[in-house]
């Protein structure tokens, strides 16, 4: 009986592994956004991005805490932007959960052009997205950037009126980084 419980230990170690190989984590990853309104331009950026790949089905899904963006014009202004627009203690991250289009054999070194589709969940609210992506494999490491907007009224961000000229009605994101295999 313990023999029997030995070889089903291994077994299931040895699938972990097996199903390890098959995903690669963000190893290094950041998000930059920029509202570019008639009066001001505002820049920030994450380096928390985290996020997984399934290679087998291509299937994704990245995530950046709100309150880990920095940058902007003044401590007011991040503090407006968690506590008003983003409210980032009731929706605390934005996520990201789709799939790439295109086939790709991941063990291939080269450059890919594709695309991405999926759910962008910011402000509590999901739009299907899709974007362009640009892979490059070097060495079964996974770079990725992807740049694309993010229309403020698709996630019920709402602008007052006085700060109207000061932030842009559409945000420019830009994502990139790179997937690796989990170290064992």
């Amino acid at each position: 009986m313990r023999m029997k419980t030995l070889v089903t230990a291994l077994l299931i170690f040895l699938a972990s592994l097996a199903g390890a190989q098959q995903r690669m984590l963000v190893s290094k990853g950041s998000v930059h956004f920029t509202s570019n309104a008639p009066l001001e331009v505002i820049d920030a950026s994450s380096n928390a991005l985290k996020g997984i790949l399934e290679m087998p089905t291509r299937k994704f899904a990245f995530t950046a805490a709100i309150k880990s963006f920095k940058g902007f014009n003044s401590s007011l202004q991040q503090q407006h932007f968690n506590e008003n627009y983003l409210e980032s203690d009731r929706y605390p991250k934005a996520v990201f959960k789709g799939k790439i289009i295109e086939k790709i054999d991941f063990t291939q070194d080269g450059t890919y052009k594709v695309r991405a589709k999926g759910k962008l969940s910011i402000h509590g609210l999901e739009q299907i997205r899709i974007f362009k992506v640009n892979l490059k494999i070097i060495e079964g490491v996974v770079h990725f950037d992807a740049k694309f907007k993010v229309p403020l009224s698709d996630h019920d961000i709402s602008i007052p009126q006085i700060v109207h000229q000061k932030i842009a009605t559409e945000i420019d994101v830009a994502i990139q980084g790179l997937f690796e295999a989990p170290q064992q």
